[in-house]
């Protein structure tokens, strides 16, 4: 059996003063590519400020974008073995 391999992401969270949160998800595979996503999220002035809200809207939103730009590099690499059009589904 081949060995596990581990993949890790880490996920960066910052806010600012004015209610907008920023969050990076980095994927560390061990491969060449390196690959972030990124989310924001803002504080509408009507709702309560809830500082773990906009820190997990803004990380779910990077790791959403993280996990579309790996399939997008995915179909990439495919491309290139197959030297056909490839279209991965979510």
């Amino acid at each position: 059996m081949p060995a596990m391999k581990r993949w890790t992401v880490d996920v960066f969270v910052d806010e600012d003063e004015q209610g907008h949160t920023y969050a990076e998800a980095r994927l560390h595979s061990g491969a060449a590519t390196r690959l972030t996503g990124v989310g924001r999220a803002r504080l509408d002035p009507a709702d309560a400020d809830v500082p773990e809200i906009g820190d997990e809207l803004a990380a779910a939103r990077a790791l959403t974008d993280l996990g579309h730009r790996l399939l997008v590099t995915t179909a990439g690499d495919l491309q290139a073995v197959t030297r056909a059009h490839v279209h991965l589904r979510q």
